[in-house]
């Protein structure tokens, strides 16, 4: 489904800030993997996730997304295929919009909008039924404004949005990490009956670990833009907080040793 071969990029290449932000990452992503994404701060989670989004340009190697080579492709050609949700529930919902407005433009995600009404009063009944998907009433509010919501609310009809056509692959940036636990809690939730019910290929980063165990089918390990851990299946359901932090700690040991050498 998803192919990254010898992937490689570069920040500030050639200056004293340079970040290799993505080292070598060869990863074969089968459809309807739902993959948890961990790592620490600058590991090059975002990284990946922007690269396969066509946020920005590899400096080398190639992405195929089903029998398509992206590598090339700017971002809103690939988001003809692709949703993303992110951190912020801000940024996935137009504010200033109501409810039934903001779920219409979703509804036309790839498509030509043309010039006609955006919503249609026969399509307020499918938005309703969407809605109460969701368990929040948001199904009787349709002429509300987004921004009245909270930031549960909004990252959920975000979620919807995101899916209401269904992308081919589902990317989630952090999707619940500005919220607070108990509401993290449901967002994840939905997520799971989302992408279980629509069979999405999906990739979640989280800071997490109890949340990257739970849930997913696999699990990938960054650091310092190279995969250092690639669990699925019951290894993955048999792992620990203490698992994870061991295999953290025992490349991070790795790499001061290698540093080390290097410097003698």
């Amino acid at each position: 489904m998803i192919s990254l071969k010898n992937c490689n990029k570069y920040f500030h290449k050639g200056s004293v800030n340079e970040v290799f932000a993505l080292n070598s990452v060869n990863l074969d992503i089968a459809e309807g993997d739902f993959i948890s994404i961990i790592g620490s701060n600058g590991a090059g989670k975002s990284t990946l996730l922007n690269s396969i989004a066509g946020v920005f340009m590899l400096d080398s190697g190639s992405i195929m997304i089903g029998d398509r080579d992206v590598t090339s492709w700017p971002e809103y050609k690939r988001a003809k295929f692709l949703s993303r949700v992110f951190q912020d529930p801000l940024l996935g919902t137009c504010p200033s919009a109501t409810i039934e407005q903001n779920i219409a433009l979703a509804k036309k995600r790839g498509q030509w909008r043309g010039f006609s009404r955006g919503v249609k009063v026969k399509d307020r009944p499918e938005f309703q039924e969407k809605l109460k998907i969701l368990g929040l009433g948001l199904e009787n509010r349709l002429q509300d404004k987004v921004g009245l919501l909270s930031g549960g609310q909004r990252q959920a009809l975000t979620m919807l949005m995101a899916t209401m056509i269904r992308p081919e692959v589902l990317l989630l940036d952090e999707h619940v990490a500005a919220l607070d636990p108990k509401t993290a809690r449901q967002i994840l939730t939905l997520t799971e009956e989302i992408v279980g019910h629509q069979e999405l290929t999906t990739l979640m980063i989280t800071h997490n670990m109890k949340h990257a165990i739970q849930f997913g089918n696999r699990l990938i390990m960054l650091h310092q833009g190279r995969v250092i851990s690639d669990v699925a299946g019951e290894e993955k359901k048999n792992l620990t907080v203490g698992d994870l932090l061991q295999k953290f700690y025992a490349s991070s040991e790795e790499e001061l040793v290698t540093d080390a050498m290097l410097l003698a």
